[in-house]
């Protein structure tokens, strides 16, 4: 089995995840927009138009057509509603598409959609809100008070995040965020509403703590693991232990019931005394991952398990409780 890993960026440990799983019996090709270290560690490498250009999805079907490529799997937030929205497409030539529908991953890229989903479900998140006005009200009664956190609304990393600590700063932050947001790539989700393309959160205090929440290719919960985050680098997890927690299990098994994602769902939570607030939700590999995947997970070959319709072996779901990992950065050795 073939497999293309698209929009890999800086993640070449996932390719090497893919291609261990894999054992030789097929090929890891990594895409991305621009050439990045991560595409030299795949077996092969191409690089794409950008995501959001026409010409996008059509260079994808002809390249896993080409390359006898059976599954993409996507890195990147960018990328996943364009690819849920052709899926259908893919599936015409016998390609499968490891993403969740259009409109899970909306819900997910969408700060906005992501509280409204929580809110429903009865699970506790940061007030938020997509106007200065209505924030201003909040803080007029008293219902939240700064600091208050300014992000772009489609956002991902640490692009256009400020924090505010009085009303000159929101006012000034919002507009920075906003002027960040149009000169980034965030641009291209933010045209749908450009006008609330920002949200303002109460800022969460505490530790924060992170689960994989790991569905099967129909949306059934399967294994949940939690982690704390011992340190941040850019918006993405450096160092992390993986501990045993029932209610961050049960708060991962309730968002997989009631979201149905397919694959992994990245959470990114804060305590709250004795319980937890969910700050955002990717429905993809994050940067948390590897911390799970040290601890014994083996998510890349129960994925390719199920696309070969295959039993998945529990060990590739369990992991060692204790297990502290930490990120480097190593030279590159060239030839």
């Amino acid at each position: 089995m073939n497999i293309l890993l698209t929009s890999v960026g800086r993640r070449s440990y996932m390719i090497s995840y893919f291609k261990e799983a894999l054992k030789g019996s097929g090929l890891v090709h990594a895409a991305n927009s621009i050439e990045t270290y991560a595409m030299s560690v795949a077996n092969k490498a191409v690089i794409t138009p950008l995501i959001y250009d026409d010409s996008y999805i059509d260079f994808l079907v002809s390249y896993c057509t080409e390359n006898d490529i059976e599954a993409i799997i996507s890195l990147f937030d960018v990328d996943l509603p364009i690819l849920a929205k052709s899926r259908e497409k893919f599936e015409n030539y016998g390609i499968a598409v490891v993403v969740s529908s259009p409109e899970i991953t909306q819900i997910c890229n969408d700060k906005w959609l992501t509280y409204n989903f929580l809110k429903e479900n009865e699970i506790d998140t940061p007030k938020s809100f997509i106007s200065i006005k209505e924030c201003m009200k909040a803080l007029e009664s008293k219902s939240i008070q700064f600091p208050l956190m300014i992000k772009p609304r489609w956002g991902m990393g640490s692009i256009g995040i400020f924090q505010a600590d009085n009303l000159n700063e929101l006012e000034v932050l919002c507009q920075k965020t906003k002027d960040q947001i149009f000169n980034s790539y965030l641009k291209y989700e933010s045209l749908i509403d450009g006008e609330r393309s920002i949200i303002i959160q109460e800022k969460l205090f505490g530790n924060e703590f992170g689960i994989d929440v790991f569905n099967d290719l129909e949306g059934n919960f399967l294994t949940c693991i939690p982690k704390i985050k011992l340190a941040m680098r850019a918006g993405e997890t450096d160092s992390a232990e993986v501990i045993y927690d029932e209610k961050l299990s049960n708060l991962g098994e309730k968002i997989a019931n009631k979201l149905k994602h397919i694959a992994n769902l990245d959470v990114d939570c804060f305590k709250k005394g004795d319980a937890y607030s969910v700050l955002e939700m990717n429905c993809r590999f994050g940067g948390q991952y590897p911390f799970s995947h040290l601890a014994g997970a083996n998510f890349p070959k129960a994925i390719i398990q199920m696309l070969k319709h295959e039993i998945v072996e529990k060990e590739n779901l369990n992991v060692r409780v204790g297990t502290k990992g930490f990120k480097d950065i190593l030279p590159v050795k060239r030839n």
